[in-house]
């Protein structure tokens, strides 16, 4: 009797503990994700996008079939109306549960999406931070920044010469911390979802893009004033068709 008592309580000691200590992991997970996804609060202007098209007469096949990398575009601007179709394509909330347009490891999302104006009707240049969540732009930098991204970008004209240049970065440990090592092949993954997503969306807006790697990761930062945290992954120069 005494031994079976004993038994059992070594067994409810040993299930205490593991729930505390998988209580206690839980926590600190939370604290460090919601440490991670502090972005720095810019004291600047919001720009509220027009609300996202959810329906067009181009097929997603027809996207499909015309999708091309084009790096030189009209002299033309380009509308909100049409950033805001883009970036929701990019990162737009889906869902009420906060799903997004592109799909993401354990849904943690680990991109930022940065537009750099230069030529759009109704937004001042600058470079903007784009906030899925509320579908609005945040005001990072003032003045037309696209021969500084180009001089990133190791000169190429595509950047500078677009209306719009759409950038995407990571902040790799809002996925590692779950994922480990392997969470930044994720983030990649996710890089090339989104990236696609906006490809797709420029065909029914006749409009045309291409993505470019090749920069200077630091100067990038610099020139978007990213923060310590973010590594830039993509650079999409957008313009319409010649």
């Amino acid at each position: 009797m005494n031994l079976f008592i004993s038994n059992k309580t070594k067994k409810y000691a040993f299930l205490t503990a593991v729930i505390m200590l998988f209580t206690f992991t839980g926590f600190a997970l939370l604290q460090a994700r919601e440490m991670i996804d502090t972005m720095p609060e810019y004291k600047s202007e919001t720009i509220k996008l027009p609300e996202p098209v959810q329906g067009s007469n181009t097929s997603i096949e027809e996207a499909l079939l015309k999708r091309r990398s084009i790096r030189s575009y009209k002299d033309s601007s380009l509308t909100l109306a049409e950033v805001s179709q883009l970036l929701w394509a990019a990162q737009g909330i889906t869902s009420p549960r906060g799903l997004r347009t592109a799909p993401s490891a354990g849904a943690i999302y680990p991109l930022e999406v940065y537009v750099v104006a230069g030529n759009v009707d109704d937004l001042p240049d600058g470079v903007y931070r784009y906030n899925p969540y509320k579908h609005e732009l945040v005001r990072v930098a003032e003045g037309d920044k696209r021969t500084e991204l180009c001089n990133a970008a190791l000169g190429q004209t595509s950047v500078r010469n677009a209306a719009a240049v759409i950038v995407f970065s990571a902040v790799y440990e809002r996925t590692t911390i779950k994922y480990g090592d392997r969470g930044i092949q994720y983030v990649y993954m996710e890089t090339g979802h989104a990236a696609q997503n906006v490809f797709l969306q420029t065909v029914p807006l006749n409009l045309r893009t291409v993505v470019i790697g090749a920069f200077y990761g630091d100067k990038v930062k610099k020139v978007l004033k990213m923060s310590d945290r973010e590594h830039p992954l993509y650079i999409m120069p957008v313009g319409r068709i010649k």
